[in-house]
This record gives C-alpha cells, sequence and structure tokens, in this order.
C-alpha cells in the first residue's frame, strides 16, 4: 500500500499517553528496572567477560531502522577467491554482560523480550547494555559472536563457523539510505554484495519451497514530535537483510542438529483446511490463482503496493499461526524439525539483545563448533525456554495491535460520521454482515459491520465511522 500518514498532536498527545499507560497496567508489562539489576548491568557494562580473539580489523556495517541502538547485528561481505561469498556476521555477545542466576538474568526470563510502544520501549535487558556496551554501535568496541559463513557461487553454504572475538563496526546505515546506495551504483563492495548474495539466497529459498511474505505493515513511529500511523511495504534491501538473518539461523540449527542438543524454531505444514481457505479468499479478492500454480509461487507473484495483493498477503499470515520454539536433546531431532515457511531446519539466534532465546542458541552453537558440551546453565534452561518464549510472544503480539488500535481511534476521534474509502478484506463466515476493512487513506485496519447484507469481499466499500473510542481502543465502521 501506499504509505499514509496520521499525525497524533496537540490536544491528541495526552489522552494517547493516558491510555497507553492504562493498556501497560492491563497487560502487566514489566516497568522499570529493579535497582540491583541496573546496578549489576552498570559493574558488568565496565567489566564484561572479553574473548582472546580480535577480529577488529574486519570493517563491519549494521543496517537497521534510523532511531534503532539496540544493535544486536553487523555484517560484512566479501567474495572469496576462486569464486562464491564469505559472510562475516558478528552478532551482540549478551553472555559477556549476564552472568547466569545473576539478578541481571533473572530479569531478562521476566521479560523474555522487548515490547515495543508508540511511546517507549520496554527492554529485555537495561539500557546501559542493550544500547550501550553491548550493542554493536559503529566506532565502539563490543564482544561478539563472529559467525564465518562461506557460501559458494550460487549462495549455497559450503562452511559455518563460530566463535568469540571483539569486533567494531565501522558505519551505521538504515533501509533506505542502504537501498539508495545499492541502486545508485555507489555502494562498496561490502554492501553492493548484500544485493549479489541476497538475491542467490531468495532464488534458493523459492528452490527449496520457503516462502517470505512481503505484508504491508502498519507501523507506529514517531517524526518531529507527532505520532504517524503508516503502511510500509518492505524495500529490497530488508529482505536481502533478512536473508542474512534467515542464512544464520540456518546454519545454527544444523550446527544444532549435528550436536545433538539445541532449540529450533518450528512451524508445522500448514493443514489442506487452511490452504482451502486461503484459495477461497483468493477468489474473493479477486487475485487470480490458477490449480496449477503452487501457494509459494503465488505469493512471490504479488504486488504489496496493489490492495488487493496486500490483503490477501495479510491473508496468508494465518498459515504462519502455530509456530513455536522446540527444545531437543539427547541427539534426537523434535518432530517436525522443520520450519515450514523456511522450509529447513531454522532457529532464533541473530537478536539476543531482544529476544531471550537467542542468547542460549548463539552459546550452544559455540559450543558445537568446539566440540564440547554445552554450558549446565544453558541445557538446564531448555527445558522452559519453549513456553518462555511463547508467552513473552504472546504478549508482545498483543501489545502490538492494541497500541494500533488506540492510535487509530484516538486518531479519528473527532472524525465520527465521515466517509472513507475501503476495501473489505475479510467477513465472518457466521455473520457475513460483519468484517473487516482496509482503508486506503488513513492506515486504518477496522471492524465494519452492516445492517443485515453480506459485506462485499474483495471489492472497495464507501465506508463511514460510527465510532472511535481511544478508552476502548475500538473503532468500528459501517457501510455507507
Amino acid at each position: 500500500m501506499p504509505r499514509r500518514l496520521m499525525n497524533v498532536t496537540g490536544a491528541a498527545e495526552a489522552p494517547l499517553r493516558a491510555a497507553l499507560r492504562e493498556l501497560r497496567t492491563t497487560l502487566d508489562v514489566p516497568g522499570e528496572f529493579p535497582a540491583a539489576v541496573l546496578a549489576e548491568a552498570e559493574a558488568a557494562a565496565e567489566a564484561p567477560q572479553l574473548p582472546a580473539e580480535d577480529a577488529t580489523d574486519i570493517p563491519f556495517f549494521t543496517i537497521d531502522p534510523p532511531t534503532s541502538v539496540d544493535l544486536d547485528q553487523a555484517m560484512h561481505l566479501a567474495r572469496r577467491r576462486g569464486g562464491g561469498f564469505r559472510v562475516h556476521y558478528a552478532i551482540a555477545d549478551v553472555a559477556a554482560f549476564v552472568a547466569p542466576g545473576s539478578a541481571l538474568d533473572a530479569e531478562a526470563h521476566r521479560r523474555v523480550q522487548t515490547v515495543y510502544f508508540p511511546d517507549e520501549k520496554v527492554p529485555l535487558h537495561p539500557p546501559h547494555l542493550s544500547e550501550g556496551a553491548a550493542s554493536l554501535l559503529p566506532d565502539q568496541t563490543a564482544p561478539a559472536l563472529l559467525w564465518r559463513i562461506d557460501l559458494d557461487a550460487e549462495g549455497r553454504t559450503v562452511a559455518a563457523h563460530v566463535r568469540r572475538a571483539l569486533v567494531r563496526s565501522r558505519a551505521r546505515l538504515d533501509y533506505d539510505g542502504a537501498q539508495r546506495r545499492i541502486d545508485s551504483g555507489s555502494a562498496e563492495e561490502p554492501l553492493a554484495l548484500l544485493k549479489d548474495i541476497g538475491t542467490l539466497r531468495e532464488a534458493l529459498e523459492v528452490e527449496r519451497g520457503g516462502i517470505s511474505l512481503a505484508v504491508p505493515e502498519q507501523e507506529i513511529a514517531q517524526r518531529d514530535g507527532a505520532y504517524v500511523l503508516e503502511y510500509r511495504a518492505p524495500l529490497p534491501a530488508d529482505r536481502w537483510n533478512a536473508q542474512i538473518s534467515l542464512l544464520t539461523g540456518m546454519a545454527a540449527a544444523d550446527l544444532m542438529g549435528a550436536h545433538g542438543t539445541g532449540i529450533l524454531r518450528t512451524l508445522p505444514t500448514a493443514p489442506d483446511g487452511a490452504v482451502a481457505r486461503l484459495r477461497r479468499s483468493a477468489t474473493a479478492l479477486h487475485v487470480q490463482w490458477p490449480h496449477h500454480v503452487s501457494y509459494a509461487e503465488l505469493v512471490r507473484s504479488l504486488d504489496p503496493h496493489e490492495p488487493r495483493h496486500a490483503a490477501f498477503l495479510q491473508e496468508c499470515t494465518t498459515l504462519l499461526r502455530g509456530a513455536g520454539y522446540t527444545a531437543f536433546t539427547g541427539g534426537e531431532l523434535p518432530v517436525p524439525a522443520v520450519h515450514a515457511a523456511v522450509a529447513a531446519k531454522y532457529t532464533h539466534c541473530t537478536a539476543p539483545l531482544r529476544r531471550l532465546v537467542d542468547r542460549y542458541a548463539g552459546e550452544l552453537c559455540v559450543a558445537a563448533v568446539a566440540g564440547q558440551e554445552p554450558p549446565e546453565w544453558v541445557t538446564a534452561a531448555l527445558d522452559a525456554l519453549p513456553k518462555e518464549m511463547a508467552e513473552g510472544s504472546r504478549r508482545a503480539n498483543t501489545v502490538e495491535r492494541e497500541c494500533v488500535d488506540i492510535v487509530e481511534a484516538i486518531v479519528l476521534r473527532e472524525r465520527v460520521g465521515e466517509l472513507f474509502d475501503a476495501v473489505v478484506v475479510d467477513v465472518k463466515e457466521n455473520d457475513p454482515a460483519v468484517g473487516t476493512v482496509h482503508l486506503e487513506d488513513p492506515a486504518v485496519v477496522a471492524r465494519v459491520e452492516g445492517d443485515g447484507a453480506a459485506l462485499p469481499l474483495g471489492e472497495r466499500l464507501r465506508v463511514r465511522l460510527a465510532e472511535a473510542d481511544p478508552l476502548r481502543a475500538k473503532v468500528r465502521f459501517t457501510p455507507a
């Protein structure tokens, strides 16, 4: 979808912050860090466990949203002599700062992952670490888990290795800036190779039957002191960057599988009924899906900027429900061991500043490469990690959706009675007069309730705003 902005300024600022405070209380989101945790973080920042190896000669760079300072990953890309590529991927070494069994460790298990609100984030670790000493900020020497992944000329992995090392990022890029440099031809080779490697990895994803959904995201951002809500379709640089993370997650899963102990990110294959439902949605949205075309082929052919395609891509996310974490020991892989969307064994290991499980996955991989048994504190936590991560993900997802609902309601509260252009993206099977509309301008996805007549799924519809209540985080439309 085209980018649309919704501004929350002036009189709307106070009710927005009040509603967000209420949401934090309702969802029992962690508040300030306890004093003991902050004290440990400050002490750890001053005296981390530093590795012996120095890899600060590698000119790493980072690609993140422009306001991000909790930088988990830095990369350097190069060509190999004789053909192929070498990927150096540095991941923040949180274990260098967080001692097992410490107050800092216990607080991380309570929080599980960073939670994002429009006005602030609730971090997994104290900012003194996550935005300071442990972050891979430019021109800062920091401990990292340093991956070296060698690829052949087609982008296939031929060797993967990870060890601890000191690293130093040289440049901090954002997606828009990286895309402009690559498109203009001004990018130096380490960045220019992101397109080459990313494109090859995307082709291999197609070959193995994997799929990455380019779903336009409804984002809350802060610009010039105002909140905006917008649709953002991923740039090619987003996708190429994601392929480096996927590459590392797959390499990590293979290492853990070979060593017999690990934790995987798993997703069962979607049942036939779910795919059949998607076919019905495609028909309703006038998305052509010939029977000889696979689901993966269809998704790759869609344009996320086209409203009906964007609506269908959103429907496709239903096939990702059921993703979770599965721990294993004793050498036997779990069933299923594969993430259906990745179409390979896969794990989360590249965002330890923001996600608890990644710290453990990283330790398991370092031990596997060294031919050693994992630390006892890692294996002791494995059984409980899947449940912890499920609870943390549920809370984070609820916060995200509720925040969007609140912002929508606050921005629209003065526009009750106005007419808007929309596309009907969902209709309840047991009550076809009720469904969901996707407004093109402003960027709103909300409930629509008719007077008994079935809503035209996949069609444009003129709707009237009937209700916008920030206190209940509710927006409701009716057909005009």
